[in-house]
């Protein structure tokens, strides 16, 4: 359990590719729960461990996740992400070059939730999500590119589904057309930084997770990382 930051309100983890941070279908542990028998036994607490699920990373994805210590933290973060108060910051992988150095993406997605995929479209159509997000491209090497990603709006698998609709899927991710899969089964995307006033000490928060060992991730990383980002 790799802890970034915690208080008695918040815990903030880095999440491994791979770990699932709520209970699904699967019936595998979420980090959820791991997070609570974590907190027991370091605190030696003889009862059950509050530990509120905020917010969540789609199972290949890595980086940053927030949970919450107590019910007043869960209610007020749930509220800041309700506001827009949260700022999140999202590194990805193409091996595709973006049409744009920067730019703004806006579809309109479609969720089929009995195959848990999402479809992105130019135009709105009946039972689609306006779904925008910011691209900048931060990092090159000879056949990949590094693209820092700011969310507008909250999708489902959005930063993956509006990559793969310009031509860009994040490398390693088959289901929205990437060539072959990372050999961990990550996609190369990662919840790279969050940013939020705390719930109840109004203190900013700004919070960044380590980049993958990945060789790949740190050499774009440090060339991005040496240019400010």
């Amino acid at each position: 359990m790799e802890i970034i930051y915690e208080d008695n309100h918040i815990i903030v983890v880095n999440k491994r590719p791979g770990e699932i941070v709520q209970g699904d279908k699967t019936g595998d542990k979420p980090l959820s729960e791991m997070l609570k028998d974590w907190l027991k036994e370091k605190y030696a607490k003889p009862g059950n461990v509050f530990c509120g699920v905020v917010h969540r990373l789609d199972r290949p994805v890595g980086g940053v996740v927030v949970f919450a210590k107590t019910g007043k933290g869960l209610a007020r973060m749930n509220e800041l992400f309700r506001n827009g108060d949260v700022r999140k910051t999202y590194w990805a992988i193409t091996k595709n070059m973006p049409p744009e150095q920067e730019g703004t993406l806006t579809h309109y997605i479609i969720t089929r939730e009995r195959i848990n995929k999402s479809y992105a479209y130019d135009t709105p159509r009946e039972g689609a999500a306006k779904a925008v997000l910011k691209y900048k491209v931060i990092a090159n090497s000879e056949r990949y590119h590094l693209l820092e990603i700011n969310l507008l709006t909250g999708r489902k698998h959005q930063i993956r589904t509006q990559l793969s609709a310009i031509g860009c899927p994040v490398k390693g991710d088959l289901k929205y057309g990437a060539e072959r899969s990372n050999p961990d089964g990550s996609i190369s995307l990662l919840a790279r930084r969050i940013e939020f006033d705390h719930p109840v000490s109004k203190r900013h928060i700004d919070l960044t997770a380590p980049l993958p060992e990945d060789r790949l991730w740190q050499t774009l990383g440090q060339i991005a990382i040496e240019n400010g980002y």
